[in-house]
């Protein structure tokens, strides 16, 4: 059965499509960092998921939080990984903030960047006038990560703010992801100046709900997906807009993060990597055999005993796999009802602690 979600009446939990995703949903909003691409390196299946996407008539909208970058940047970025990109489908945290800004400034004030080429173009296409110096007198200071940006640059948006200026913050991620570890984010140098400055600034970006929908209005669709691998940014931002969202496990949150999930973090739809566009999804049952409570999907079966998984085969649970101590490996399905288990045990008993070890998800097949 197909539970295509529409807006404000998306479920806690997981949905079921008969029909894949591309063709259920007309426009899918996709983070980029750990779906499309990982840094410099490639993500299995992302290619051909959003081509795939792309020829079944789906729209498609890049939504990042990533603020250095200009659209045109961003296409580049996604050739170089054999993924087709426009110009237009690029929505970036830079262009949420100055897009918010125009609700606060009229078209044509001066704001000073505390970032880098996506920031500043992102400015300009709204209307405004930018500035690299608080000597200027700004309306405002747009703040967004860049490798420029140093004590110098902050600084100046220091005096400015304390002069006056509207302060906002492309998105407040607290780091970056490196080759080398986790970095310093926008959110790390926004505390900087807000710390000094004593005032809150204004912040766009996930996992704020307002880029997801302004991304949407561009894109112009009407049954929107949105695609993360963050549960606590695109998964957040994706649920308070009321837009269903699809989890991929090749970036930052892991499976057994998904099983864990508080209600605000829950995706809609689960798999291991951008072919969940391509795909139908089974949808999670409650079930009742030989008088226990489980959730199905497909033939897999999982519940909660005690404080801990079980997961069995359908239709009858002989041998069972309990998910205890050690890592464990699972196929898409039984990870599908994992989650449903795992959700549905946290809402009924109150958040009770579950013990999940890591968990591995096994390819789901082409």
């Amino acid at each position: 059965m197909s539970q295509v979600a529409t807006r404000g009446t998306l479920p806690p939990g997981l949905l079921g499509s008969a029909t894949p995703l591309a063709t259920a949903y007309d426009v899918a909003l996709l983070d980029l960092d750990g779906v499309c691409f990982a840094g410099d390196a490639r993500v299995p299946y992302a290619a051909q998921g959003v081509g795939g996407a792309r020829a079944a008539g789906m729209r498609l909208s890049f939504v990042t939080n990533n603020a250095s970058r200009a659209p045109a940047q961003v296409v580049a970025k996604l050739g170089a990984h054999d993924i087709e990109g426009h110009p237009e489908e690029i929505f970036t945290a830079a262009m949420d903030a100055a897009a918010m800004l125009r609700e606060h400034l009229p078209a044509g004030s001066l704001v000073l960047v505390v970032g880098g080429d996506g920031v500043r173009q992102a400015l300009l296409d709204e209307g405004f006038r930018v500035t690299s110096t608080s000597d200027d007198d700004p309306a405002a200071v747009v703040q967004g990560w860049d490798p420029c940006v140093d004590w110098a640059l902050l600084s100046e948006g220091l005096y400015a703010i304390t002069k006056g200026a509207l302060h906002v913050a492309t998105n407040l991620d607290a780091t970056l992801p490196t080759e080398k570890g986790f970095a310093l984010g926008n959110g790390s140098l926004v505390a900087a100046i807000a710390n000094a400055s004593g005032r809150t600034p204004l912040a766009g970006g996930k996992p704020y709900p307002g880029i997801y929908e302004r991304a949407l209005a561009r894109a112009g669709g009407v049954r929107p997906v949105a695609v993360g691998d963050r549960l606590n940014t695109d998964h957040v931002g994706a649920r308070a807009a009321s837009i269903p969202g699809l989890h991929v496990l090749t970036g930052v949150s892991t499976a057994r993060d998904v099983v864990l999930a508080p209600p605000a973090e829950r995706p809609a739809f689960l798999h291991t990597d951008l072919r969940g566009l391509l795909q139908p999804h089974p949808e999670p049952v409650r079930v009742v055999v030989d008088g226990d409570t489980w959730w199905q999907v497909g033939q897999e079966l999982a519940r909660v005993e005690a404080d801990h998984l079980v997961l069995a085969r359908a239709p009858r649970p002989g041998a069972r796999q309990d998910l205890t101590g050690a890592a464990a490996t699972l196929t898409l399905d039984a990870y599908r009802a994992a989650a449903s288990a795992a959700w549905a045990h946290a809402d009924e008993a109150g958040q009770e602690a579950l013990s999940v070890p890591e968990l591995t998800v096994g390819p789901p097949g082409p």
